[in-house]
């Protein structure tokens, strides 16, 4: 018995909003059922036809999502008590996929710029060594 998917889960498929392993479900099915595959495209011929609900509008252009200044701000720490509640809500019990990815570019950002400037006082260091001399 093949699993019947909701139009919810199909929107979501489309909008690359679901678990990776919720993502290939799908894609495997999509592969066995024909008629899914027909469904998927009636919808994208809807969104195509600019026929939207606010559900779709919302999630297309990630409302609820925090910006990557304050994902930013988050990383820092700088958020007031509400808004590290939301964004830690959104990421964590949510799972945004987006702003996961968001964080981790944000991080991994952060964490070569801390390696360049320590390499650059290196550099800074090891060439004046030479030049500085001790006081007597």
């Amino acid at each position: 018995m093949s699993r019947r998917f909701t139009e919810n889960e199909l929107e979501a498929y489309l909008d690359e909003a679901l678990s990776p392993d919720e993502m290939a479900e799908i894609e495997k099915a999509l592969r066995n059922q024909p008629q899914l595959a027909r469904q998927l495209a009636a919808i994208n011929g809807r969104r195509d036809a600019g026929m939207h609900t606010v559900g779709e509008i919302w999630r297309r252009h990630r409302v609820s999502c925090p910006t990557r200044e304050q994902l930013g701000s988050f990383l820092l720490g700088a958020l007031s008590t509400e808004q590290l509640d939301y964004v830690t809500f959104h990421v964590q019990t949510i799972g945004c996929r987006f702003c996961r990815a968001n964080l981790e570019d944000l991080d991994r950002q952060q964490q070569e710029a801390a390696d360049t400037t320590t390499s650059r006082r290196r550099k800074y260091l090891q060439s004046s060594a030479g030049y500085l001399r001790r006081k007597k």
